[in-house]
């Protein structure tokens, strides 16, 4: 029978992490949250110090219930979601629920964390435990709040005036302000004319492109020449005077540095693979928790 319980959040990674704990441990998904802010007014208390009303997610009941039985089983408790804010929060309404009604029992309580499905990551992490984070299940819960408090006023504003079935919160109002800004930034812009005259050069065996920085005497602007008629006549006369031959009266090197791009996030992961393989978000996440959690091969799992 085995002596401890450790909770992940996808069942595909339970059944792999199993293989690589053995008899010892009993590994259980949560199915992501557990629970979640009741879906009414009064949720969030504000006059309370923002105290929240929580309340066990429906569809996932029969698992909370499947951790509770296996619980009581368990001398042990390690909790292995993932390693971010959302995860913290998942391990702490875990360890909440199955403490209820003295559910825990004074039965030590782990946090674990791995960034890789292989069996030296998983039993480094095991060996190493800590407590969970109460600033980052703080975070997830102030942004849990936000997205309430906002949504919850904004989105039947949405339904009356819209459609019925759309949300906004935290981040989607703050996006539509900088949207309709930007918009009357554009409406307000007044368009200019302007030239340029370049010229394809070679020196030495070496081609390279220049400008004309001075003309009549008077060193150019931006707005300078300003129609194709003034930069056709300032073109003329350059090749009148030029003879067929151009000085370049100086010679700018710059060294220029290129900076690799950063490491993907969930943001620029799903840019990525919609402009260049056509994804949509949600392939774009399935195929990624896919490469996270590991393969099947012929030769075995490959993470």
């Amino acid at each position: 029978m085995a002596s401890n319980l450790l909770v992940v959040e996808s069942p595909a990674k339970a059944r792999t992490i199993n293989k690589y704990l053995g008899p010892d441990f009993e590994v259980l998904a949560s199915y992501g949250h557990v629970r979640d802010l009741r879906p009414k007014e009064g949720a969030v208390e504000t006059d309370n110090d923002f105290r929240m009303n929580y309340e066990v997610i429906e569809k996932n009941q029969k698992h909370v219930t499947a951790l509770r039985r296996a619980m009581k089983k368990a001398k042990a408790l390690y909790l292995a979601t993932d390693p971010d804010r959302e995860g913290e929060a998942i391990s702490w309404h875990v360890a909440a629920l199955l403490a209820e009604h003295d559910g825990l029992a004074g039965k030590p309580v782990y946090r674990v964390a791995f960034h890789e499905i292989t069996k030296r990551a998983i039993r480094d992490a095991i060996a190493h435990p800590r407590t969970v984070s109460m600033s980052l299940v703080d975070a997830q819960q102030a942004r849990r709040a936000l997205d309430y408090l906002v949504g919850f006023n904004i989105s039947p504003l949405l339904w009356r005036k819209i459609r019925r079935g759309l949300s906004a919160g935290r981040v989607q109002s703050p996006a539509l302000r900088l949207i309709v800004e930007r918009d009357d930034e554009i409406d307000r812009f007044e368009k200019r004319e302007y030239w340029t005259i370049e010229a394809d050069l070679v020196a030495r065996k070496v081609a390279f492109s220049g400008r004309l920085q001075r003309y009549a005497g008077e060193k150019l602007s931006q707005f300078s020449i300003t129609d194709e008629h003034a930069a056709g006549a300032a073109r003329a006369a350059i090749e009148s005077k030029a003879g067929g031959t151009l000085i370049v009266a100086r010679v700018e090197k710059k060294q220029r540095k290129r900076q690799p791009a950063a490491p993907f996030i969930t943001s620029t992961l799903q840019q990525e693979a919609a402009r260049k393989l056509g994804f949509s978000a949600q392939r774009t996440m399935r195929v990624a928790q896919q490469l996270y959690e590991g393969v099947d091969t012929d030769a075995g799992r490959v993470a």
